[in-house]
């Protein structure tokens, strides 16, 4: 595949062949490539209802630059008959986080949570919300001590007062999951604090609801249901009878009532306490860097 524009990036061609998958999104695939002089990169493709995208996430790049622990953009592509376009991208041998989490121990919690919040402190103050935080999207080379977020497809600007477009999944905060449209930076925070106290926990992932309301409730079902209701009275945001009686009631849970046999070497009085300054119902509660 060629560059489109040579003289804004690498100016060469890269070879996808024979293929090989790194990973796969709900708008892109991404391959394995290598330029003439065999260096490998990352070649993302976007499918065809998703070629919008592309011109969202190389504005994006163009923000976050050479931030640290963002993963490099390279170069934007196009095939010789203009069907596939991409972007090309700094390769990390990653190693897939179902295999690597069950074995860090606190120390590699530790600096990998570090490294991540370096990429996600330098985003927002670029004024860049990532949206899609979850381990899916942040690659780590275990070997190296690398790690790179990934994902930028769903990034957007925050834009104060202004209406925004909302995505939910395992790792959405209770306000996305109540289809508030005036949310920040917090989003970010909460999908981390989510990965930490699956780290920490070793329970992967750490809410884990099969539609919307059921996320609503496994969320609720550790911080407490009143603190839910109070929080959705403040940001009128309503609940309808049904969705209420599929809540329920539920009484907040002490963050050392998740701690066991399996996970105590990792617990401490600081993590937790970071755990619950990040996991908060409220935004405004929660730490926002």
């Amino acid at each position: 595949m060629a560059p489109i524009h040579p003289e804004s990036g690498a100016g060469q061609f890269y070879d996808m062949s024979p293929p090989k998958r790194l990973g796969r999104g709900r708008h892109a695939i991404v391959f394995e490539c290598r330029d003439p002089s065999g260096r490998i990169y990352a070649m993302k493709l976007f499918k065809q209802d998703s070629r919008g995208r592309i011109s969202r996430e190389l504005e994006i790049f163009q923000y976050l630059g050479n931030g640290p622990n963002i993963i490099k953009f390279i170069d934007a592509v196009q095939g010789e008959e203009g069907s596939d376009i991409g972007i090309v991208l700094e390769y990390v041998d990653n190693t897939d986080f179902r295999t690597l989490y069950p074995r860090f121990d606190d120390l590699d919690i530790r600096y990998y949570t570090r490294e991540l919040l370096k990429a996600l402190e330098f985003a927002h103050s670029q004024g860049v919300m990532h949206r899609d935080v979850r381990p899916h999207n942040v690659v780590i080379d275990p070997e190296n001590r690398k790690l790179r977020l990934i994902g930028w497809s769903s990034a957007d600007f925050y834009r104060p007062d202004e209406d925004l477009d909302v995505c939910v999944g395992l790792w959405k905060p209770p306000e996305l999951l109540l289809n508030y449209e005036r949310y920040d930076f917090s989003i970010d925070m909460w999908c981390f604090g989510s990965m930490l106290a699956a780290m920490i926990f070793r329970k992967e992932p750490f809410f884990h609801g099969i539609s919307r309301i059921d996320q609503l409730k496994k969320i609720a079902e550790v911080l407490g249901t009143d603190k839910l209701y109070r929080f959705a009275n403040e940001y009128e945001l309503e609940l309808d009878d049904e969705e209420l009686e599929a809540l329920g009631q539920h009484h907040e849970q002490a963050w050392t009532d998740f701690i066991n046999s399996d996970n105590e070497r990792l617990v401490s009085d600081e993590v937790l306490s970071l755990i619950d300054q990040l996991l908060r119902f409220d935004p405004r509660a929660s730490i926002i860097q």
